[in-house]
């Protein structure tokens, strides 16, 4: 992303969910994308203070949501680009991550860094992160404000230009990223290795900063292709929540991006990855202070909320282990038996691309990876074979729906888990029906996953074996970062 470049590939949470989200934290505490961002109908005042969201359509193709929320004068202003890593090509990958560096780069009528400023100006805080999926620029505002904001994305919707010298000045930048978070880092680097290895076919194979190769050999005219291709009113959706009138928002939304013509974007084909048929194996040997391990079930993807039983039921599986302080995995390795230092779980059930589900864990000291690996799988054997009892699952869906009250009470949360789930193909519509189905899993269909997506078969295990740690100082980071 623009101050936090990408969404690393230590997440297959992990495939959706941008670097600045997630950053390098392994332990899954939210079951998953969802379940932490969705909503939850809440009682009490501040139920009738939010409303349900409202859809338009543009005549060039662009949707407008627009979630009022009056509780405060301020406005999250969100453009998702239906756009990500997993649409590019061999010898192009970083293409995605790098426009979005150039977006902030100078319009026809901006001159490079002058977005920013404005934007500083107004009172305001804005960024943009990339994802496998999508590409994304928020600012956040108050009220009175958003035409000023919208009139500048409008304007980089339309107008960006490419200059030669800035290109070469960013993706430099961009280079410095991929060393500073992926390649000086032991645990992205597994990540990026565990990727790499369980999707042989399927572009989230690729890290979504790009391969260094591809950074050292892309141009501006790469850029300005990508920019060209993909930025497009009808490829885009803008989200707006907070303390607007929707029908205002509209005329805004008519006023400053109706104009802009549509174009012809491509189609994305189908890439399926094959099945795979035997478990693989990867280590990755980096300067680390402890062993680390992280085991992958490829599992399947949200598509039909009412019909995707199962995707709900792995939901609450990675709840049961890790969604809490005292889940399965940090009772029993930790806290209990002392195997592990850290242990973790998750499931990110919403993507355009396939998905996985996650075991990891640090060995404490006596402890192999090898054998934590077994302990980490055994404990879903046990769900498996004992299933869980109706107390653990009642508490388990109360600690759920507690993280969606929270989640209300921010409106760039709100706007978030819109974005999200529009650029996945699931409708925003959809998210309180999403948790209306994870209150409805039963005991049994939690133990019929835990028994039909654990094998060997579609299992990838990434070993990080530490090795001696250097005495240089760890690299400040590159100067485009704006944190």
């Amino acid at each position: 992303m623009h101050d936090v470049a990408i969404a690393t590939e230590c997440v297959s949470l992990h495939q959706t969910i941008p670097y600045f989200i997630r950053a390098h934290n392994m332990k899954f505490r939210i079951a998953s994308m969802l379940a932490a961002l969705a909503l939850c109908c809440l009682q009490g005042p501040a139920a009738a203070e939010t409303r349900v969201a409202q859809e338009f359509m543009l005549d060039n193709g662009m949707k407008v949501i627009v979630k009022e929320d009056h509780r405060a004068p301020t406005v999250a202003h969100m453009i998702w680009y239906k756009t990500g890593s997993m649409d590019e090509q061999n010898g192009t990958t970083g293409l995605a991550h790098a426009l979005e560096h150039m977006m902030f780069k100078g319009t026809r009528t901006l001159k490079p860094g002058e977005f920013s400023q404005r934007v500083a100006a107004l009172g305001g805080r804005e960024n943009a992160f990339t994802s496998k999926d999508y590409t994304a620029y928020f600012q956040q505002i108050e009220k009175s404000k958003l035409e000023n904001v919208m009139t500048l994305e409008a304007d980089r919707m339309a107008n960006l230009v490419f200059d030669k010298d800035e290109f070469a000045k960013e993706i430099r930048v961009v280079m410095e990223e991929r060393r500073w978070r992926t390649d000086d880092q032991p645990i992205p680097k597994v990540y990026e290795t565990l990727n790499a290895t369980a999707f042989t076919a399927h572009p989230y194979h690729h890290p979504i900063v790009g391969w260094m190769a591809d950074l050292q050999s892309m141009t501006v005219q790469d850029a300005k292709n990508w920019y060209d291709r993909w930025y497009a009113p009808n490829n885009a959706v803008m989200v707006v929540t907070g303390d607007v009138d929707a029908k205002q928002v509209l005329a805004l939304a008519k006023k400053h991006f109706g104009k802009i013509p549509r174009k012809a974007v491509p189609t994305t084909r189908p890439q399926e990855e094959p099945e795979q048929k035997g478990m693989r194996r990867v280590v990755v040997k980096a300067p680390a202070e402890n062993p680390y391990v992280v085991l992958a079930f490829k599992v399947p993807t949200l598509r039909d909320v009412e019909k995707d039983d199962e995707s709900h039921a792995l939901d609450v599986l990675a709840a049961i282990l890790d969604g809490y302080d005292n889940a399965r995995l940090n009772a029993k390795l930790v806290r209990t038996d002392k195997v592990a230092n850290s242990v973790g779980a998750g499931y990110s059930n919403i993507a355009r691309g396939p998905v996985t589900f996650l075991l990891d864990g640090t060995p404490a000291n006596g402890t192999t990876t090898e054998q934590l690996e077994k302990l980490l799988r055994a404990e879903v054997d046990r769900i498996a074979k004992e299933g869980i009892s109706e107390e653990e699952l009642k508490r388990v869906k109360a600690q759920l729906v507690a993280g969606q009250i929270y989640k209300r009470d921010s409106i760039f949360g709100q706007a978030m888990e819109i974005g999200v789930m529009e650029m996945s193909g699931l409708s925003h519509k959809n998210i309180d029906r999403v948790i209306e189905k994870l209150r409805a899993v039963t005991a049994e269909q939690v133990q019929a996953v835990a028994q039909k997506y654990f094998g060997d078969d579609a299992l990838t295990v990434a070993t990080l074996v530490p090795l001696p740690l250097s005495e240089k100082k760890a690299a400040p980071p590159p100067k485009g970062l704006r944190h």
